[in-house]
């Protein structure tokens, strides 16, 4: 039995992704919102529980072995057969400031690695994230 759910563990990815470079961007809170409003993956997902999942999630971090107990929860809670959504939403937050920090992708990197999501796999979630990134400006 895992400490928190699937819905949780992805929540936290994301802002865990969005604190990385030490700073909550508003277009990253609106996406990580809008994340959880739209997906299906987010259907049984409490909205209200967003603002505690944070919270808890930004205490997890601020710990000594911080990202290490935010990833180990996140893949207790995880089917394996989802690693790749926990990916695609990492990316999603990180390139939704149109601006990916060294940091950010230094996680994304740590993320790829601990959850051994494979370079192809990896390569797509990557340029379907930056095709949604596009506008006409």
């Amino acid at each position: 039995m895992s400490t928190i759910s699937p819905e949780s563990a992805l929540v936290y990815i994301m802002v865990t992704v969005s604190a990385s470079d030490e700073l909550m961007r508003e277009s990253e809170i609106a996406r990580i919102t809008g994340i959880v409003e739209y997906l299906p993956a987010f259907r049984s997902y409490n909205l209200d529980r967003l603002e505690l999942d944070t919270e808890t999630c930004f205490a997890i971090l601020q710990s000594e072995e911080g990202l290490d107990a935010v990833l180990g929860l996140v893949e207790e809670a995880t089917p394996e057969s989802h690693y790749d959504l926990v990916y695609a939403l990492a990316c999603e937050v990180a390139a939704s400031d149109g601006n990916l920090s060294q940091e950010e992708l230094r996680l994304l990197e740590i993320i790829r690695h601990y959850l051994n999501i494979d370079r192809l796999t990896a390569a797509a979630i990557e340029r379907g994230t930056a095709s949604r990134q596009k506008d006409f400006s």
